[in-house]
C-alpha cells in the first residue's frame, strides 16, 4: 500500500518581548501534600466551587484536574496573537458558551497580587450545538449545572502560588512564591 505523506506547517516561534530568562519554567518543591477529591457543588460559581471548600481545609494553593460534568452557564475566552505587540498573546473577550459541558479541566488555585484567591483554569468544553471548543474558563462567571462535577486536588502546602509580573512575556503569570502571613 503506498504511503503518503501530508506536510503540516511550521508551527510558529514565540518570541517574547521582555529579556530573555534562561530560567523558564520557576519550580519549587514542596515536601507535604494532599490529595482530596472534591465536588463541585450545583448553582455555585466555579470560583466558589473550588475556594470555600480548599480554604475551609486550609489550602491555599492547588493543583486540581476537573473530571467533567455540566454547567448552567459558562463562559470562556481564547489567548491570540497580541495586536499591541506588548505580549505575545492577548486574550479574547469572554465568549458566552451557555449551557456546556465541561470535557476535562485543570485549575490552580493560588493568589493574586493583592492576596485574594484566585483560579486559573484551561479545559475542553462541548456546546449545546456539539461543538468542541478550548480556552481560558471565567471561573466567576460559569456556573455548576445540576450534578455536582468531581476534581481531584493536589495541595501545595509548602509554597504558595501567586501572581507577579514576568519582565520576560510583560505579563502576570502565576508563580511559586516562599509562602506569606497576609492573613
Amino acid at each position: 500500500m503506498p504511503r503518503t505523506s501530508i506536510q503540516l506547517p511550521r508551527p510558529r516561534t514565540l518570541t517574547h518581548p521582555g529579556p530573555f530568562d534562561p530560567v523558564r519554567i520557576r519550580s519549587m518543591h514542596s515536601h507535604g501534600a494532599r490529595h482530596i477529591r472534591l465536588r463541585l457543588q450545583p448553582g455555585l460559581s466555579l470560583f466558589d466551587a473550588l475556594v470555600e471548600p480548599l480554604y475551609a481545609m486550609g489550602v491555599k494553593s492547588a493543583s486540581t484536574t476537573i473530571l467533567g460534568g455540566f454547567f448552567a452557564h459558562l463562559q470562556y475566552c481564547v489567548a491570540l496573537p497580541d495586536p499591541s505587540g506588548r505580549a505575545v498573546i492577548a486574550y479574547t473577550q469572554p465568549i458566552n458558551a451557555g449551557s456546556a459541558c465541561m470535557i476535562f479541566g485543570n485549575a490552580t488555585l493560588g493568589k493574586s497580587a493583592q492576596g485574594t484567591p484566585l483560579v486559573h483554569c484551561h479545559a475542553a468544553i462541548r456546546t449545546d450545538s456539539g461543538l468542541i471548543k478550548g480556552g481560558h474558563i471565567l471561573t466567576e462567571q460559569s456556573i455548576v449545572g445540576p450534578a455536582p462535577i468531581p476534581v481531584l486536588v493536589t495541595s501545595l502546602d509548602d509554597f504558595e502560588l501567586r501572581v507577579a509580573f514576568d519582565p520576560e512575556t510583560k505579563m502576570a503569570l502565576m508563580q511559586p512564591h516562599e509562602e506569606t502571613c497576609d492573613e
